[in-house]
């Protein structure tokens, strides 16, 4: 999230409607090639996803840059299983982007890896690919087992890049950026390091049918702003852990789709969630129930009370997208911003009344009042301090984790 002024309008897709009618999409969709098909009860469940996006020039790739050197690129994944496959995007991206090669790795902490865990990443049979400007491919199905919960590191070695660059700068997890070809470096103590994760959108596993995910649909606050670097406590995180270890809900995955900055209207960073519903929700693999956590930057940018109608008759949308692709649909309360830069009588009202729409109309399958969960009972309008990062907006480390708490496990079991 981030103050009025420096809110940024998302302009129109990058996409070419040819490029759109050729992939059979809808508008705000990449056309994602390499697909495979499973074997009869088994099916393909995002373990890991961030949601792509133009990243800002002031989060572009530090020196060397991305062009014929190497990223590793650390990710926290939710459910295990023994088969995977890696999605990279250029959706954003103005030119091609290639990929000379990628291999896949147990993180072995920083920028290091588990050398003897090592193994290479195909695309169609080859080591290498093209991927158009506007679409996204997958790698080749590899038998690689991936333990819960645990750390995975993908290295690439990059041929030309966009200088439009896809993205998602929230990362709050260290990548690493080595000249030249590293891939296959056990570690990289010179890299240039960057908080920020660039072309690498997601990982699948191969579960059995009656695994499954919940999409964690939101901005900062899902992204996990106030969060600690390389931690992995985001609340989705902490929600995944809670999950793994209960034995109804083990094979539950968590995908966060968290932007920082994004609206679900209109303005703010990234695609607003209406325009990427159909590729963040409906496109995860697997994906078999929603939590939408958003509109607090909507309102804190907005100057009219239309903002209520307007969030609701979004809210009102994602329940109905959901419901026809057979996904639960949860609602979560927008959490207190009193004495942030949010502050005003107006948008104190305007949180109101969306959290008592989301509280009492029904049309959710089930709410989670987060609301509740973190105010202040002596100040309910202020997040309570222990809850706060300082900034009086983006909840701490123990309020990620008591976001997590208040959420009923048994929401996934049905």
């Amino acid at each position: 999230m981030m103050s009025p002024s420096g809110l940024v309008p998302f302009g129109a897709s990058l996409f070419s409607a040819l490029a759109l009618g050729c992939f059979g999409l809808k508008a705000g969709q990449s056309p994602v090639v390499g697909a495979q098909t499973v074997a009869a009860g088994q099916h393909w469940v995002s373990t890991w996803a961030c949601a792509p996006q133009l990243t800002e020039p002031q989060n572009l790739p530090p020196r060397p840059g991305l062009s014929a050197n190497t990223l590793r690129q650390v990710v926290h994944v939710s459910i295990g299983g023994k088969r995977l496959r890696v999605e990279f995007s250029n959706a954003f991206g103005t030119n091609s982007v290639t990929i000379d090669s990628a291999n896949i790795a147990i993180s072995a902490g920083g920028g290091g890896i588990e050398r003897s865990s090592q193994r290479t990443l195909s695309f169609s049979g080859g080591h290498s690919i093209t991927i158009a400007a506007g679409g996204a491919v997958h790698s080749d199905p590899l038998d690689f087992p991936v333990a819960p919960l645990s750390n995975l590191s993908i290295s690439i070695h990059f041929g030309d890049t966009s200088g439009a660059v896809t993205g998602h700068p929230g990362s709050r997890t260290t990548s690493y950026l080595q000249s030249g070809d590293c891939v296959s470096c056990p570690d990289l103590p010179n890299a240039a390091k960057t908080a920020h994760w660039y072309i690498l959108t997601g990982i699948d596993v191969l579960a059995d049918d009656s695994s499954a995910a919940v999409v964690t649909l939101g901005d900062s606050i899902t992204d996990g702003r106030g969060s600690t670097t390389d931690g992995n406590n985001r609340w989705p995180d902490n929600v995944a852990r809670r999950l793994s270890t209960n034995a109804s809900t083990a094979s539950v995955a968590v995908v966060n789709q968290g932007i920082g900055g994004n609206t679900v209207v209109i303005g703010g960073l990234g695609p607003t969630a209406l325009k990427r519903f159909d590729r963040d929700v409906l496109g995860a693999s697997g994906v078999r129930w929603l939590i939408v956590l958003e509109g607090v930057n909507d309102i804190g940018g907005s100057h009219s009370e239309t903002v209520i109608t307007n969030l609701i008759a979004a809210y009102e949308q994602f329940i109905q997208k959901a419901h026809d692709h057979n996904l639960r649909a949860y609602g979560g309360t927008i959490t207190p911003f009193g004495g942030s830069f949010y502050d005003s009588p107006s948008h104190e009202a305007a949180r109101q009344a969306v959290n008592e729409w989301i509280r009492t109309n029904h049309r959710f399958d089930s709410i989670i009042d987060f609301d509740a969960a973190l105010r202040d009972l002596a100040n309910p309008t202020h997040l309570l301090p222990a809850y706060d990062t300082g900034d009086h907006l983006h909840p701490s480390v123990a309020g990620y984790q008591k976001m997590a708490e208040v959420i009923d496990l048994n929401l996934f079991t049905h």
